[in-house]
């Protein structure tokens, strides 16, 4: 029964309890840093804060109460050596829970165990931040005011006129650069006209030689048809007028996909 047992058992027999936070705080204590539950950090902060408070007073009987807790003889020697001198201006708070996120799974709420002390990105900005003081001002006699005012119309009269010229001659100078900046456009304007034009000449050229090696090869092609073969039994007319259409239409077919050959093959070219 659990009569007056007010602490948080973490799920664990006594055994098991002490022994995870003793780990925990060696963990702690030599990296400074630990990820882990905020139930568990919660339930390390009030047993690993009274082991370091034992670390200030170097003492033999300290430092076996500590090994007590801790079971670790590396831990120890980290505490009473660098830990002590860090937290010895502290009195008490040595850790810092920050919580991260929710572990996958279980969704448990995580967070980073750390010592304040060796935080050097919280310390710096504690240090940079100055103290201010809050009080009433005195009250300025007339005189004193009025001399500060001439004064301050002054200085806004002279912070005015240098203004004014430094805007007059940021000015000229913009004048200046955006004239070489147009002068700089038309010549790479003219150069790329003339890129382009000597461009479409070589291309105009090359379908020209294109164009002329086709006539150049249906000229010997009819050269060819014309050149008296071997057999002339083939070429002769022949009688009947059947026979002569027939042999029309065909020379007409060959002519035609002769002709549909050559323009495929100049749109692939």
């Amino acid at each position: 029964m659990r009569h007056g047992k007010r602490f948080n058992h973490l799920g664990r027999k006594p055994a098991h309890r002490k022994a995870t936070l003793s780990n925990m705080a060696s963990s702690l204590i030599l990296h400074k840093r630990i990820n882990t539950t905020v139930a568990k950090a919660k339930a390390l902060r009030k047993y690993v804060e009274p082991i370091i408070t034992r670390s200030k007073d170097d003492t033999t009987h300290s430092r076996r109460m500590a090994f007590k807790y801790l079971q670790d003889k590396e831990s120890v020697k980290e505490l009473f050596g660098y830990i002590a001198e860090k937290v010895a201006s502290r009195p008490g708070g040595y850790t810092r829970i920050i919580r991260t996120s929710h572990r996958l799974g279980d969704n448990a709420d995580m967070c980073v165990m750390e010592l304040v002390d060796f935080n050097e990105l919280l310390l710096e900005d504690t240090l940079s931040k100055s103290k201010t003081r809050r009080g009433r001002r005195k009250k300025k006699s007339g005189s004193e005011t009025t001399v500060e005012a001439t004064t301050e119309a002054a200085v806004v009269d002279v912070e005015a006129e240098a203004v004014e010229e430094d805007t007059a001659e940021e000015e000229t100078v913009d004048e200046d650069t955006v004239e070489d900046v147009s002068d700089e456009v038309a010549d790479e304007s003219t150069e790329v006209v003339e890129e382009e034009s000597v461009v479409e000449s070589v291309e105009n050229a090359e379908e020209v030689t294109e164009v002329a090696e086709d006539l150049v090869e249906e000229a010997a092609d009819v050269v060819e048809e014309v050149e008296e073969p071997a057999d002339t039994n083939q070429y002769k007319r022949p009688k009947s007028r059947r026979l002569r259409r027939n042999q029309l239409k065909r020379t007409i077919t060959i002519q035609r996909n002769r002709r549909k050959k050559r323009n495929r093959n100049f749109e692939k070219k």
